[in-house]
């Protein structure tokens, strides 16, 4: 494929074109992966999730600083909020990382979630590949923040960070949200202000008694993004864990774990779109979506029954063989 070819060869705007089609999951999507597949795996991934306010953007930036400091080129996947009315991001390219807009070692992009309750968007495991595969160093993964359930980020990063500021209780909610399973170091953002230092402790505390795993002990930092406090330190853990990583043997299995998980997704999706326009056309699916509607019958154990009635479930895959 053309485009893919100049993709690789470095031209920036076909990455900005198979990043749309990726986007659009379009037709030629399942090709481009195809043949990006074997560059892929170089990029270290670093996925920033928490809650709105914590100052994700403003440390991404400055991370962003600090790793082209060292010469490295930057991919930033920024999600933002999906605008009711457009389907678009609402804030669009991020106006904390302007200082890196004319940078030719950083490229941004914005995406919107489109309906994503993960935090990141469906798309986003796609275009982290294209920009691995355009030879970026490093990859990173902001989610949308409208909740403390972002939870997708973790099957897409090597290294999470969880983002917290003082004064919202975020300590206990992370505990209750499962954020805590998912990070690898602790921010603690905004640490000038007050009741940072009861945050912090409340972290350590609940580390204590639940560790993660054998290999890394997670670790809780504090951070002043906007006063560029801190992010030395943050960089110099990032490059600790992946260190660990690589050391144990646990980048490589926690990566084929992400590639298993990602092909069950990859094959959910197509099933899903499949099946969608097959309801749309099958006259018993139309008819049992109709009675599900009019409350005639329950969706649960009509599902059930469909499930079982393996000679539709043969005539289906037939009629999807035929339009394929």
């Amino acid at each position: 494929m053309e485009l893919v070819e100049k993709m690789l060869g470095g031209d920036e705007r076909s990455l900005s074109h198979l990043i749309t089609l990726a986007e659009r999951n379009a037709p030629e999507v399942p090709q481009i992966m195809k043949e990006i597949c074997s560059r892929t795996g170089r990029a270290y991934c670093i996925g920033v999730t928490g809650p709105p306010g914590s100052g994700k953007s403003t440390l991404v930036d400055r991370l962003t600083a600090i790793a082209r400091g060292k010469g490295l080129s930057v991919g930033i996947i920024a999600a933002d909020p999906t605008s009711p009315f457009s389907g678009g991001a609402v804030l669009g390219d991020r106006i904390r990382m302007q200082q890196h807009y004319l940078d030719s070692g950083v490229f941004i992009r914005s995406m919107a979630t489109r309906g994503s309750l993960g935090g990141l968007p469906h798309a986003a495991r796609r275009v982290t590949k294209l920009l691995d595969a355009f030879g970026k160093d490093i990859i990173i993964l902001e989610t949308v923040g409208v909740g403390q359930t972002e939870l997708d980020v973790v099957e897409a990063a090597d290294t999470t960070l969880v983002v917290l500021f003082p004064g919202g209780g975020d300590a206990i909610q992370t505990m209750k949200a499962g954020l805590m399973e998912i990070a690898d170091i602790f921010v603690v953002n905004k640490a000038d202000r007050p009741g940072a230092e009861q945050v912090v402790g409340e972290l350590e505390a609940m580390l204590s008694l639940n560790p993660k795993d054998s290999h890394w002990q997670v670790t809780v930092l504090t951070t002043q993004a906007i006063n560029n406090i801190g992010i030395e330190e943050l960089y110099q853990e990032i490059e600790r864990h992946r260190s660990v990583l690589e050391s144990t043997g646990q980048l490589s299995l926690q990566r084929h774990e992400q590639l298993k998980k990602e092909l069950v997704r990859a094959i959910e999706q197509g099933v899903s779109e499949q099946l969608s326009r097959l309801m749309a056309k099958d006259q018993n699916l139309v008819a049992l979506s109709e009675k599900v509607a009019r409350g005639e019958i329950d969706p649960y154990s009509t599902a059930r029954e469909i499930l079982g009635n393996r000679a539709m479930l043969k005539d289906w895959l037939s009629k999807l063989k035929d339009e394929g």
